[in-house]
Order: C-alpha cells, then structure tokens, then sequence
C-alpha cells in the first residue's frame, strides 16, 4: 500500500530538512501489525538524526520516528487477531513519521480512549525513564538524585517516578520560566545552569555532601562535573549526548565532545565504588524486546491508575513539523512535543 510520510532528505536546519512524500508500506510480517497513525512524537534523537550525530539512524532519505498512537488496520500471522482495530501506542524502529506503520506486536500497548499526547510521552520518554529508574537499578528512599533536562519528556517522567519512590529531587534546567513547572512535578531543589555553576550550587545545597544518581543526557563536560558530584555507592546513568548538538566542526567537534568527558579506569571504579551506567533504547529494543514490552506496558498501567500524570508540552499539526523540530531543539520546551496529522488528502 502507499502512504504518506515525512522523509528526511538532508541534514542540517528544521526547515529545510524534511519533505512529505508519498512511499510503499508493506504487509506486516509474521510477528508485526499495522497501524493507522493519528499522532506521532519527538525526541531529541530525533534532532540528533537531522543533525547527522546519531549513529542508529538509517541513511537518506528517511523516515525517523520512535512512537505513534493509532488503530491497528492489519496483524502479521503470528499475532492474534483480536488485535484489530485496537487502538495503541506504539515504538517504531523509526518510521514514525507516516501515516501508517508497521511494528512488533511487543511494541505495543492498548490505551484504549486514552488522549493521544499522555499516550505519545509513555512511549520513548516514559519507558526510557521507567527503564532506569525501576528496571535497570532502583532508587529508594531518601536518595539524591540529580535530573538533567529536567523539564523535558524524559525529565519529566523521571521526577514522577522518582518522587514516587521518595527521591530527593535536584532538578537542573536552563530557564528560570521551568522552574515552576519542575516545583509541579515535585522537584525538591532547582538549579539554573545558565546563571550559575550548578556544581558549586548543588554541594552548597547538600552541605558538601554528594548525590547518589545522575540522570545524564548532555554528557561532554557535564560528565566529569556529576562525576565530581557523585559518592561512593553512586551512578551516572548517561542517555544521551545533547552537548555535542549545534556544534559545526564535524568530527573535531565528536572528538572534543569525547575529550571533555576523560578516562575511567575499571579498577577505579572499584575502589571508589563508582558506577557509570550507558543507555541506548534502541539496543534494549533490538535485543531485549520483551524488556520493552514490559517497561511499556508497566508505565501504561501505571498512567491508567493515575500513578503518573504524563505532560504534553506543546501539540502541533502535521504541517507544523519543522517548527515542532525546531521548539525541541531550542531547549525552550517542556514535557511532550507531538503532532497530529492533517485529513488526508487522496493517495493514488
């Protein structure tokens, strides 16, 4: 079948990056089911891949994209056919940008008449936090933990998970006008980086003590600041390296990323007992399907209970792509940037 989607065609600015063009989807195979995209999201991969500094994304011309929610048209063989007409939220192994899609059966969940947006944050951004903070090591009670982005979709949906297992929350942003927002979400202390040395800020803060964890995705020099930060029996988790985004020098800008963020010896690691722990979703994905689907499925349960209360930050249409890009790489958002498709024209 045809279908229309948003292809990246050359890297560089929002604007001038993507184009709507018309492609061929095929059957869902065996294990896979298809789905009538209503609304898909962004993430910061997402501009790291129109950047050209993500690695995992296909070659040009592409369709990106990790999550959609719509209602699924087809099933593959192997999946059961009361699938059909379901209404879900979805990883995609890109290919998000599109009005229809095809993905695993395991990377789906039912949110049945759940809003779109909520729905859309609990895909990448929920269950990456959900990931590190429940499934890949736990936080309790009392454990300082220092957010990164903390206004973002994954920021977020940490400070919620966080706050829940009584974390003591030390939010870092880059804008006084989030500091609201990240009090709402329970945040115990926020640091503007912009308008201080958060390091000198936060040790002042914990009288000289040292947090626990650190959610990290900019890594580059903030690496060796939470290092720093960090005592015995802690853990830099990084999931990202947004530092080295807008940077123009190609690869002298990858290796002065790579430089400001130093050495670690193993056996030092030891000795200090010291953890740095590296997050990628997408090799989760590739390799630990069904932990995806669990976190997935565990984050939807916990939104229909209440437990968690997802945050969509801004909502655009379909046309309105580049300007959705270019809000998320600004810095300037919160929660979750999504967008919805237009009618549909005829696709011959």
């Amino acid at each position: 079948m045809k279908t229309e989607a948003f292809q990246l065609v050359k890297q560089g600015d929002a604007f001038n990056s993507f184009q709507l063009a018309v492609i061929e989807l095929h059957n869902p195979s065996e294990d896979e089911v298809q789905i009538s995209v209503e609304s898909f999201g962004l993430n910061y991969a997402d501009v790291m891949a129109r950047r050209g500094l993500y690695r995992e994304a296909p070659p040009l011309p592409a369709v990106i994209g990790y999550e959609v929610v719509g209602t699924i048209t087809k099933t593959g063989k192997n999946v059961d056919a009361s699938w059909l007409g379901k209404r879900v939220v979805a990883f995609t192994r890109f290919g998000g940008y599109a009005r229809a899609v095809n993905t695993n059966i395991l990377a789906v969940a039912d949110i049945g008449e759940m809003d779109a947006g909520e729905a859309l944050c609990l895909a990448t951004q929920y269950v990456t936090a959900y990931y590190m903070s429940r499934y890949l090591m736990n936080i309790h009670e009392g454990e300082k933990v220092l957010v990164h982005a903390a206004a973002g979709g994954v920021g977020t949906a940490l400070i919620q998970l966080l706050k829940a297992n009584k974390a003591y929350v030390i939010a870092k942003t880059g804008s006084d006008t989030k500091i609201d927002y990240l009090k709402g979400l329970g945040a115990d202390f926020v640091v503007n980086y912009k308008t201080c040395d958060y390091r000198s800020v936060i040790l002042e803060h914990i009288e000289n003590d040292r947090i626990d964890v650190s959610f990290n995705p900019v890594a580059g020099s903030t690496f060796k600041t939470d290092w720093k930060l960090t005592g015995s029996g802690g853990r830099v988790v990084l999931f990202g390296g947004s530092e080295r985004s807008g940077k123009k020098w190609g690869i002298l800008s990858t290796l002065n990323f790579v430089r400001k963020m130093g050495i670690i010896i193993p056996i030092g690691l030891m000795m200090r007992s010291k953890n740095v722990l590296g997050v990628n979703m997408l090799k989760v994905a590739d390799k630990k399907p069904l932990v995806l689907h669990r976190c997935l499925n565990a984050v939807v349960a916990l939104a229909k209970t209440n437990e968690i209360s997802p945050k969509v930050g801004a909502s655009f249409s379909s046309d309105e792509l580049a300007h959705a890009h270019h809000l998320l790489e600004s810095g300037e958002s919160t929660g979750k940037v999504m967008l919805t498709w237009n009618a549909l024209d005829n696709i011959s």
